[in-house]
């Protein structure tokens, strides 16, 4: 991803990530070992009505989608972190997310002109179109300080 790329307003879909029930179990025993997260019984009788996958799951299967599609090699300079997270519904085996992602802005860094930082707003969804997590990101990316832009602030 390089500054001069991205484009305010631009939206793009992509990523398909199949989550399984092993997968749910194995994440959720190491890292949010709520019983609706690892125990199938237990979660039949959570409100839930089921086993679901932690809200850090679902960031991490998003994650690896944005790393797959967008970052790709070159990848990013980091990011100094997400200004709102919301886990909208929760994600179920079976479950296939992909990710809608629009840029609601742009700008070079005042404090290193070979960076820029780019805002956007993410949707993870389902298969159903139904969404699962949404987050408003902030990426520190390329830039070349030579680039006569205007500033677009978000």
């Amino acid at each position: 991803m390089q500054y001069a790329d991205v484009t305010v307003g631009e939206v793009e879909e992509f990523g398909q990530y199949e989550v399984t029930e092993s997968e749910v179990i194995e994440f959720a025993e190491q890292y949010d070992p709520q019983p609706f997260h690892v125990d199938p019984e237990a979660a039949a009788e959570s409100p839930y009505g089921g086993l679901i996958a932690s809200g850090w799951h679902t960031c991490a299967m998003t994650m690896r989608m944005l790393v797959d599609h967008q970052f790709g090699e070159e990848g990013t300079l980091g990011s100094p972190g997400v200004d709102e997270l919301r886990w909208e519904n929760p994600v179920r085996p079976g479950d296939v997310l992909s990710v809608r992602q629009e840029v609601t802005g742009k700008r070079p860094l005042n404090s290193d002109p070979s960076r820029g930082i780019v805002h956007t707003d993410l949707e993870t969804v389902d298969q159903d179109g139904e969404t699962k997590l949404t987050w408003e990101s902030n990426v520190f990316v390329v830039r070349e300080p030579s680039e006569d832009e205007t500033a677009e602030e978000a």
